[in-house]
């Protein structure tokens, strides 16, 4: 089973958290569904040549908030349903701090509005071929 991330290790952010947004992303363009298997901890751990802590840190993390599912002596899986967080409000603010974010993110790499909207459109694309 291919690892569905990778990690930059010319990256800043932490690799937990690279990892975490990985599988997110993963999830949120198509690349892993609901049901799909990941790699196991030790596996995961091997092909990205990180420690095995940090994946299992990462899939700890993701089962408490619902977006993975461990089946004892089985694996670890994406959930049927990815939750959503009980207040509508909450989702939004959570949701216009991702998208200020990104827009700021962009605009540092050189990026317009419009053409960091065209690079949402293609992976998503990606993502469903």
């Amino acid at each position: 089973m291919a690892a569905p991330i990778t990690i930059d290790a010319n990256d800043r952010t932490p690799i937990y958290a690279q990892l975490e947004r990985g599988i997110r992303v993963a999830i949120a363009t198509g690349r892993m569904r609901p049901g799909d298997q990941l790699p196991t901890v030790r596996q995961l751990a091997v092909d990205l040549r990180v420690n095995a802590n940090t994946v299992a840190k990462v899939y700890l993390a993701l089962e408490r908030e619902g977006v993975v599912v461990t089946r004892r002596g089985v694996g670890t899986f994406i959930a049927d349903s990815v939750p959503k967080a009980s207040h509508a409000g909450h989702r939004e603010r959570r949701l216009a701090a991702h998208i200020d974010r990104f827009l700021t993110d962009s605009a540092a790499l050189g990026y317009s509005p419009r053409e960091a909207m065209q690079q949402i459109a293609r992976r998503l694309k990606e993502g469903e071929s």
